[in-house]
Formats: C-alpha cells, structure tokens, sequence
C-alpha cells in the first residue's frame, strides 16, 4: 500500500502510491503531513498568530552523512519574513519524496521550498506539505 504513518496523532501521513515513477505528485490533492508536531505547538500557534497566509518549507535535501545514519528530516517555515524553528518531520520513508522534489526544484531554478499549510486536528495543529501544488 505504501503507507507511511506509525499510528498515533503525531506520526504524520503520506505514501509512495501518490507519486509517480519520478516521485512526483499524481494529483493536485497530494500532501504530506509533518510528524513529531507535537512539541511545536507554540511554534505552530505563533505563525498562524502572525497572519501570515503564504507559508512554505525552509529545507534542504538530506547531505549523504544524513542519509548514512538515517537522521530524521526536520522542517522549518518560511512565513515571508522570518523563517520558524523546527515545526515537525518527514514521515519516515518519505525522506526521497522530498529530497528529489527540492533537488528537481533548485534544478529548474525555482526555489526549494514547498507550500504547506497548518490545519487544525482535533487537540493539535499539523502542518500539511502540498505536494500536488508542485505538480507541473
């Protein structure tokens, strides 16, 4: 099925199956959702405070040491005036998704930064990745 979510709130959302061979997005609806949210509460509630409503990632691809010991995949927000601390993770096996997409971003010359939106789940605020947004 390629689901990759470990149960629970906070383990984020996503899958292979919503990518084609390219690990691009199949559809304009395609998101990932960060996990580890959970201890960014009051990160989260400060970018939503601020009224900012174009929010993106402020990442980079994994360097080849991250790849090697299969360090988790952290996201900041670029809000449009300042970038947020740590916000949540990638999914875990997710990881390639977003390296080839900021690397097939910085390639084209766009930047590398996705757009993402903080939703409200029941006792908690998730990020959403909009991965289909990217779709060209």
């Amino acid at each position: 099925m390629g689901l990759f979510s470990r149960g629970g709130g906070d383990s984020g959302k996503g899958s292979f199956d919503h990518y084609d061979y390219n690990l691009v997005a199949k559809n304009k609806r395609v998101t990932i959702t960060l996990a580890d949210s959970d201890p960014c509460q009051d990160e989260l509630r400060a970018i939503l405070e601020s009224g900012e409503t174009e929010v993106e990632t402020a990442m980079s691809p994994r360097t080849i040491e991250q790849e090697r010991v299969d360090a988790a995949m952290p996201v900041r927000l670029f809000t449009g005036r300042r970038v947020s601390g740590v916000v949540g993770n990638i999914p875990r096996g997710l990881e390639s998704v977003i390296d080839e997409t900021l690397r097939r971003l910085d390639d084209s010359g766009d930047k590398a930064r996705i757009p993402a939106r903080i939703v409200g789940k029941p006792g908690a605020l998730r990020v959403q990745l909009l991965m289909g947004a990217l779709k060209k």
